[in-house]
């Protein structure tokens, strides 16, 4: 289990550094973003496996993610 908090620890700054490029906001915000979604949580969970994935994948995660939630609120 320790093994995989240091993976995610070097997989969360690359990801949250894509975040904060595409939206264009400081990595602060991109990290409370990241940590709010369920790509997060999903990373979070050790179940998943997600933490054996590239950050480059996630980030796809994250992204597809969002725009589902914006798709859904535009339908609302």
């Amino acid at each position: 289990m320790i093994e995989h908090n240091l993976i995610r620890a070097t997989l969360i700054p690359e990801i949250v550094k894509m975040i904060a490029e595409h939206f264009r906001i400081s990595e602060s915000e991109a990290l409370n973003r990241f940590y709010r979604s369920a790509t997060g949580a999903n990373l979070a969970d050790d179940e998943t496996g997600l933490y054996g994935q590239s950050p480059l994948y996630i980030y796809g995660l994250f992204l597809e993610e969002q725009s589902e939630n914006d798709r859904k609120k535009e339908e609302k």
